[in-house]
């Protein structure tokens, strides 16, 4: 996952200064990436620009610097499509933040399409458990500096147990997202609407 797809998701939801990019990834997206700066957003839109992927309006601000607000275009917004309902490969990590930041952007999928987003991870990470949970955890220290052996071995199990209680956590609350989704619960979109659904053009406008 990239910058530039977060900022076509958010600009395919509405369009936004580069400030409103910002403030974005550093309050209701700041998981999705961490520690990006103003310059690196610009440099972003700079180059999606360049690409047409996005293009702006300027806004007048009498006394001050005038505001760019940018907009996808039609070829953003495929771009992001093709992005956000493309292949998933799960990471190793279930922490990482592609699979949320797909989840983040749902509304420009079909159920369908998020129904195997979900199955996909959820797979992976019930395959994860299965092959690593009870994997032989012992390590063969031979250290060459003073080492506390006891210490080690006692926090490494301890951080084993917080890493299965957390993947553990994340299938479970993947399970009943799945099933709430099937229920009608979250989603007023039919699940009988065929998978890539999603009019780009409509996406743009």
């Amino acid at each position: 996952m990239k910058l530039e797809h977060i900022l076509l998701g958010v600009l395919a939801s509405h369009p936004s200064t580069g400030y409103d990019l910002k403030k974005f990834l550093d309050t209701r997206g700041r998981f999705m990436r961490s520690n990006t700066q103003m310059s690196q957003v610009y440099r972003s839109l700079t180059a999606m620009e360049k690409l047409g992927w996005v293009t702006y309006a300027v806004a007048p601000h009498p006394g001050a610097q005038d505001a760019k607000t940018y907009r996808v275009t039609e070829e953003g917004a495929t771009v992001f499509l093709d992005w956000l309902t493309g292949p998933y490969q799960p990471p190793s990590r279930f922490q990482d933040p592609e699979f949320f930041a797909r989840l983040r952007f749902a509304g420009f999928m079909s159920a369908e399409q998020v129904l195997r987003l979900l199955d996909m991870e959820i797979n992976t990470r019930q395959e994860q458990i299965a092959q690593y949970r009870f994997r032989d955890r012992r390590e063969h220290w031979a250290p060459t500096i003073p080492f506390d052996p006891e210490l080690a071995d006692s926090i490494g199990e301890r951080i084993h147990h917080f890493g299965a209680e957390a993947i553990d956590a994340h299938v479970a609350a993947m399970i009943e997202l799945r099933k709430d989704l099937l229920d009608g619960k979250l989603s007023s979109r039919s699940l009988t609407a065929l998978p890539g659904d999603v009019n780009s053009a409509d996406v743009a406008r």
